[in-house]
């Protein structure tokens, strides 16, 4: 009769990690998020948004005000609803 041989013995003999293919897919995902990460951060030192003007809300009363003194600049969603909305009887 012959002995059983123990599971050391049985197992196949195993590589170094690196020529596993499974461990190189693992690492890929994580690399490619940081490779990614600096080739944001080279975009945005490289060319930073522009500073918003310094008198902004001045602008932005100038603007208000130019609209409300001409009544043919209506905003695209008034303009749209009364063009939807059917004249009245009396106006026909």
């Amino acid at each position: 009769m012959t002995t059983p041989k123990s599971m050391a013995d049985s197992a196949p003999d195993s590589g170094p990690w690196w020529k596993y293919p499974l461990v190189w897919m693992v690492i890929a995902g994580p690399a490619i998020v940081v490779v990614a990460g600096f080739a944001t951060l080279w975009l945005a030192i490289r060319m930073p948004d522009p500073v918003v003007a310094g008198d902004y809300y001045r602008r932005g009363i100038e603007i208000n005000q130019t609209l409300a003194r001409d009544k043919s600049l209506a905003p695209a969603q008034q303009g749209r609803n009364h063009a939807a909305t059917p004249a009245p009887a009396g106006a026909r």
